[in-house]
């Protein structure tokens, strides 16, 4: 069962005047094959063009510290599969896609749909508004937040592997993450990950999925250390 897309289009804080762009960018082949409808697959394409042309000119614009190679890093990871799958989880995306019968029995989660699926949104945006600077909004307001992290680690991958790298600076250590708590309804849940290193509690971090309440704690951690709020 699918949800309106009122509800999608406020999660975005985009309104489309072309409803059914917005329902092509939501649509997976699985879905057209079955229906006899388009699919988001050219509109992924333009999507993705467009979100490294708008994340490029965002660094050069605002990161004039940052090399050509550093820049292209940067850019790398903050557009990369799983930054997309994040804010697919954070407006709640799979609420919204248009699967086959049989995608949606496998796994309505599926990362690299949903990535995609973010891409296609992004191109619909476009074309629907026919002003860049719309979907720069959409897209700067998702990944400001992975661009900053990314230009002070550049080349790291995640807050995670950032966290690794940090404790095993002087040897190998043994660092755990625990799901602590799950909140809220299936289609809905909030998650609560704990991070420890050699069973010291670090920090504490929320999600919509487990990997992203890890990366949270990961997150905590590594501020606290650059803080001082965290001795190993």
């Amino acid at each position: 069962m699918y949800l309106g897309l009122d509800k999608f289009q406020e999660n975005i804080g985009y309104k489309f005047k072309d409803e059914f762009l917005l329902k092509t960018a939501l649509t997976h082949t699985s879905y057209a094959y079955d229906h006899n409808t388009k699919s988001y697959e050219r509109l992924e394409y333009l999507g993705d063009s467009i979100l490294e042309f708008i994340t490029s000119k965002y660094l050069f614009e605002n990161y004039e510290n940052l090399s050509e190679g550093e820049m292209t890093k940067v850019r790398a990871y903050s557009v990369c599969e799983e930054s997309l799958y994040n804010i697919a989880l954070k407006h709640n995306f799979s609420d919204f896609l248009y699967l086959g019968k049989s995608e949606r029995a496998t796994n309505t989660d599926k990362k690299a749909i949903l990535a995609d699926s973010v891409e296609a949104v992004i191109a619909a945006i476009y074309l629907d508004s026919r002003d860049i600077d719309v979907v720069q909004k959409f897209i700067i307001d998702n990944i400001k937040e992975k661009v900053e992290f990314g230009s002070h680690n550049v080349g790291v991958k995640d807050y995670k592997t950032a966290l690794q790298e940090r404790l095993q600076e002087h040897g190998e250590v043994v660092i755990k993450y625990t799901i602590i708590k799950e909140e809220g309804p299936d289609h809905n849940k909030t998650f609560t990950a704990e991070v420890e290193c050699e069973g010291k509690k670090l920090a504490v971090g929320e999600g919509r999925s487990k990997k992203a309440a890890e990366m949270e704690a990961a997150r905590k951690a590594m501020e606290a250390m650059k803080y001082g709020g965290i001795r190993i």
